[in-house]
């Protein structure tokens, strides 16, 4: 499963490379409900970033309510420290004169909280993007590319796919649908494939897998597994165009929600040897027009452009 990936999260990207156009209204609501507390899902930093420089009345806007966001953000995590500091000096005042199990519990909690707050203060102020600004987990949002009334469309989308008429309880039914197994398209996910499908432009993914699986070798007696997270890029550094399929969710009462699901595949030889079973499917660039009109009564062309997908050799890492 591709838990997490560094992805493109500029939309200025999507527009240049293919010739699309963003879908203003889509990005404008979902800042919109950031700003007034109604969107729980992450947005990553680098996303916000793309608006920094507004070239028109519409991202004027977008940039306002992000700067609305960070603003009240930045007054809750200083109200928290102002009340974890209070904490700190109650406890360390009590060890002062005695030494007691909830004091050295209630200074520990403090320390960590201060130092939690401090670094998303940090965050939000920080102007010079990190890679992990980049980086999506599900139920974070994303930019995607569509094809919508014939034209090509950037939108932005959460990263765990609630399929149209299903209850919002699917989400926590099914929580791992941020992927779609390529074997169960034609199960699970038939009322989309061959309808609506999209590319995420993703410089590399992060998979966990145990360190026995890893390290090539089988458990002692007794001997507990850990887990680590590895980190998976293209060796020639190249981009990875990939798979995915979205829909658009409605309910009365509620705010639509646009959300994708990247398909995953058997995993090539040396992703498998590093311990991991899973790999999302990067398609070829001149697939992607084919990919994004599919034709629903020819599933057996979208399965040859998955077939056909780019076979680059992954490297890997433990992810910092």
């Amino acid at each position: 499963m591709c838990y997490s990936a560094q992805i493109e999260a500029d939309y200025k990207k999507y527009v240049k490379t293919f010739g699309a156009h963003m879908d203003i209204r889509e990005f404008a609501r979902l800042y919109w409900e950031r700003a007034e507390g109604r969107l729980k899902a992450k947005i990553p930093k680098a996303m916000d970033d793309a608006f920094a420089s507004p070239q028109s009345a519409d991202e004027l806007e977008i940039r306002q309510l992000i700067e609305q966001y960070n603003a009240d953000q930045t007054k809750m995590l200083e109200e928290e420290l102002f009340k974890q500091r209070a904490r700190l000096v109650a406890a360390e005042r009590t060890l002062q004169s005695k030494q007691t199990k909830a004091a050295a519990e209630n200074k520990r909690i403090a320390g960590d909280k201060i130092q939690a707050a401090l670094g998303r203060i940090d965050d939000i102020r920080r102007t010079q993007l990190l890679p992990r600004d980049s980086r999506i987990f599900p139920g974070n949002y994303a930019p995607v590319l569509i094809q919508e009334n014939g034209q090509l469309v950037v939108r932005p989308m959460r990263y765990q796919c609630r399929i149209a008429g299903k209850p919002a309880s699917y989400d926590f039914k099914y929580p791992g649908t941020y992927n779609a197994r390529l074997d169960s398209l034609g199960g699970f996910w038939k009322t989309v494939f061959g309808y609506s499908h999209g590319v995420l432009i993703v410089d590399s993914f992060y998979e966990n897998v145990k360190k026995s699986k890893m390290e090539g070798r089988v458990l002692a007696e007794g001997e507990d597994d850990e887990n680590v997270i590895l980190q998976f890029t293209p060796r020639d550094g190249s981009r990875m165009l990939v798979a995915c399929l979205w829909s658009k969710w409605s309910a009365t009462g509620e705010p639509d929600l646009y959300s994708f699901a990247a398909i995953t595949d058997e995993p090539p030889p040396e992703v498998a040897h590093a311990g991991h079973d899973r790999c999302i499917v990067s398609i070829k660039p001149e697939n992607v027009a084919a990919w994004l009109n599919p034709n629903p009564r020819d599933l057996a062309a979208q399965y040859a452009i998955l077939e056909d997908k780019v076979r680059p050799y992954y490297e890997h890492r433990l992810a910092a």
